[in-house]
């Protein structure tokens, strides 16, 4: 790259620097204004705006809607020929125009108006129609943009998408949402894999291998066999989880001469079997696995830990990709 076009692109990162620094300077009540409209709407987010700004538009509602509030983008044009109808009550907007006179987005305010949704509006023009009829008008106009003819939308779409930001971490943290929360909207990426419980991934209810002490061997290998989990627990008459016998155990007491159509569960397990809470992240389990070169866990309650609520085996972690 020539020294020249360094510098130009430099320039062009100190425009764009310097119009988020400009707005950072004018927040005011609005913007808490906007937040509290936000936190007390009881329906979704609608996001609208136009060309560059509809872009922008598009990437607030879905960080909004990935960070704990519910929020969808509704392309104006769209909307004034039946779009406007996934519109409710309860719902509340936020409008984006640079010059706060786009025509397809002000002819939507009198929807929004009969349906008695607040308005929040990012616009450069405080004095526009759009703003004229804000609930909150947030003011996101720059001094100057990126661009040398100063016509491409740049320092002022990088403003708003910034303002967008601001409203959605605000937002988030005055919810009080978590890293867990946020895991669970994105449970395909490697925080949400990080953050699974072993709730999560465990067998429950009738999935469950269980056996008796008095249950005939040949029984509990049935059982190790249609759960299809390598293991049975073993209860004792008070229902606690007494012990367990893995198809290994079996093997090996066949192997001994073992009559498994005589011999008890109770005469076969292991005592004191190694177990996990389900409120443990999963990646704990797998350690614990490891660590004892063991395939399954009973689960027991998070809050009550004498109950037993379930069984995770190792290739349940592993192929939710739990590492």
């Amino acid at each position: 790259m020539t020294r020249d076009l360094a510098e130009r692109a430099a320039r062009v990162l100190s425009v764009e620097a310097a119009g988020i620094l400009g707005i950072k300077e004018k927040l005011d009540g609005n913007f808490q204004r906007a937040v509290e409209l936000l936190l007390s709407a009881p329906g979704k987010v609608v996001v609208t705006g136009m060309g560059k700004s509809g872009l922008i538009g598009r990437k607030i509602a879905a960080t909004l809607a990935s960070t704990g509030t519910p929020a969808f983008f509704l392309h104006p044009a769209e909307g004034l020929h039946g779009d406007v109808g996934m519109v409710l009550e309860g719902d509340v907007v936020i409008a984006l125009s640079k010059s706060g006179e786009t025509t397809e987005v002000t002819s939507l305010v009198p929807v929004f108006k009969r349906l008695g949704l607040p308005l929040i509006v990012l616009t450069g023009e405080r004095d526009s129609t759009l703003a004229r009829h804000a609930d909150a008008v947030i003011d996101v106009g720059v001094s100057e943009e990126a661009c040398p003819m100063g016509l491409a939308p740049t320092a002022s779409t990088t403003a708003a998408l910034a303002m967008g930001d601001a409203l959605a971490v605000v937002l988030f943290e005055e919810k009080g949402f978590s890293a867990r929360d946020f895991a669970m909207l994105h449970p395909g990426g490697a925080l949400g894999r990080k953050l699974l419980t072993v709730e999560d991934l465990m067998h429950a209810g009738e999935e469950i291998p269980l056996v008796s002490r008095s249950t005939p061997l040949k029984d509990a290998l049935f059982t190790i066999s249609s759960k299809r989990l390598g293991v049975t627990g073993v209860l004792d008459a008070s229902g606690a989880l007494a012990g367990v016998i893995t198809d290994g155990d079996v093997r090996r007491a066949m192997a001994r001469g073992t009559d498994i159509f005589r011999t008890r569960a109770e005469e076969v397990m292991s005592a004191s079997p190694k177990r996990i809470s389900s409120s443990d992240l999963a990646a704990s389990a797998l350690r614990k696995m490891e660590e004892h070169s063991i395939t399954s866990l009973f689960v027991f309650d998070g809050k009550d830990a004498v109950r037993l609520v379930g069984i995770v085996h190792i290739h349940d972690l592993l192929k939710a990709g739990v590492g």
